[in-house]
């Protein structure tokens, strides 16, 4: 048996910010671009997160929604530094630790617990040395697999921690709504409901062949983390070869002023992990889906690469515009980028700063 811990730093670029300005704790800071040249929040504090802004939002926007916060350029050379301090202490405890950005990780503990060592006093020991050595909170799940562990992670955030006992995996996710599901968008939310399926539990007492009806080639992964069985090993070593970010959407979508902001917050996702990874790459794509399911990608590949958000979102919509029509809606939209090299200079600023 496994024992799995997911690990995520609370609103990691923003709570970097307030412990390095101590002007900052306890107000509401934005992370991101400025006001002025489409700008968007790379992150937001809790406080500014109760008057709705979060991540991917335009900072203009967030300024109406928060007129007292205060935006902060990005410092990627610091949450790097930050990041790598938190990450020594992961692999302190666990040679098999897989980084999912520069604020979340997965961890194999099996090894400590087969020792003797108890979940809850592991993920209790991770959560103190952070706080302790770094000066930042960790949420963490702990349970036998990665689906199950990430969710309870998420669960009493901020500074949470939710430990499921083996054996528990279904009985903790049965009530929860499906959408907490990793893989589970708005859309499939939506056609979930139409079959009155709305928490985690309806769906894991579906028979497998409804699974492989809605879900294809997915069928038994969705099947699985449903049921709390996942069983996808921890992968300390994998390479990147691309990175993306893609939305579905509630409604379709036609209107260009419209795809065009979704596909600004999605590029700016794209150039923060970018940022994260120090890599830049030569390759930008776009992913389409059409509101019959038709789905289809367009790429091109740039002089030089880059890490910048305005070439990406730039790109990205010069291959979106060869591919507006006035009969074609969208409900699916995402941009990539591959072909990485390691970042040597930038030509210009990320997020518009």
């Amino acid at each position: 048996m496994r024992h799995i811990v997911h690990a995520d730093l609370d609103a990691f670029y923003a709570s970097v910010e307030q412990m390095d300005n101590p002007q900052y704790r306890g107000r509401p800071v934005m992370v991101g671009g400025s006001t002025s040249s489409r700008g968007v929040v790379a992150a937001a504090s809790y406080e500014a997160r109760k008057y709705g802004v979060h991540s991917a939002m335009p900072t203009a926007t967030a300024i109406r929604h928060c007129p007292h916060g205060i935006v902060v350029k990005p410092r990627f050379d610091r949450y790097r530094e930050v990041s790598g301090q938190v990450m020594a202490i992961f692999h302190q405890l666990t040679e098999l630790v897989e980084p999912l950005s520069l604020d979340e990780a997965y961890l194999d503990v099996t090894h400590l617990v087969e020792a003797g060592q108890k979940p809850r006093v592991i993920a209790e020991s991770l959560k103190r040395r952070v706080k302790e050595e770094v000066g930042l909170n960790l949420s963490v799940g702990a349970s036998t697999g990665k689906s199950t562990s990430k969710i309870a992670s998420d669960l009493r955030k901020p500074n949470g921690l939710v430990v499921v006992p083996p054996g528990y995996e279904s009985r903790f996710l049965a009530p929860l709504p499906v959408s907490k599901l990793s893989g589970i968008g708005p859309k499939s939310v939506e056609l979930l409901r139409r079959d009155n399926i709305e928490t985690i539990g309806q769906l894991a007492r579906q028979p497998f062949d409804w699974y492989l009806q809605h879900f294809g080639k997915r069928a038994r992964s969705v099947c699985n983390r449903a049921r709390g069985e996942d069983q996808e090993p921890v992968h300390p070593h994998r390479p990147t070869k691309s990175l993306s970010s893609e939305s579905t959407f509630p409604n379709d979508l036609s209107n260009p002023d419209t795809l065009y902001q979704e596909l600004a917050g999605l590029s700016s996702r794209v150039a923060r992990n970018l940022a994260e990874k120090e890599l830049q790459g030569k390759t930008v794509s776009v992913k389409l889906r059409l509101s019959d399911f038709t789905t289809f990608t367009r790429q091109t590949t740039l002089p030089a690469p880059t890490r910048s958000e305005e070439i990406i979102l730039g790109t990205a919509w010069e291959l979106i515009s060869a591919e507006l029509a006035p009969d074609r809606t969208f409900r699916l939209l995402g941009v990539g980028v591959s072909s990485f090299g390691k970042v040597e200079q930038l030509a210009l600023p990320l997020l518009g700063v």
